[in-house]
């Protein structure tokens, strides 16, 4: 028997049924569809889970941060304070110091007797306590 050549498609019927064999037919085609519709539902789901993971990762920050905030508050007014003791400190060592040169002069005097030596420290003694 002689069968008649079957009559030919045109070419993008055949590159359609070719393409949707490929694609898995309608499953795939629905598929595809379905990403290229929800690609902006991604997108949001994703910048979703991040803002999330950064705030994570930022919130335990922000405490450490307020945390040293207070300590650093508390270390400048500790310091405040040891700055007016060592001004006072360094005030009693001057006054010691004349004092001291005082009593040297008076020991190394050329003139120097045990009775003006006790009157030097003597006035000394009768300083009030805040020289």
């Amino acid at each position: 028997m002689i069968s008649a050549p079957a009559p030919e498609a045109p070419h993008w019927v055949q590159v359609l049924l070719s393409l949707l064999g490929i694609l898995g037919g309608t499953t795939g085609l629905a598929a595809i569809a379905t990403v290229v519709s929800q690609r902006g539902k991604f997108k949001a789901d994703a910048a979703d889970t991040l803002t999330e993971a950064a705030l994570t990762l930022v919130q335990p920050l922000q405490v450490r941060v307020s945390e040293l905030e207070g300590e650093a508050v508390s270390a400048r007014s500790e310091l405040g304070l040891l700055r007016e003791q060592v001004n006072q400190l360094q005030f009693l060592v001057r006054v010691l110091n004349r004092t001291l040169d005082r009593w040297r002069a008076a020991v190394h005097a050329p003139d120097a007797t045990l009775r003006k030596i006790r009157a030097v420290v003597a006035e000394y003694e009768r300083l009030p306590e805040d020289r």
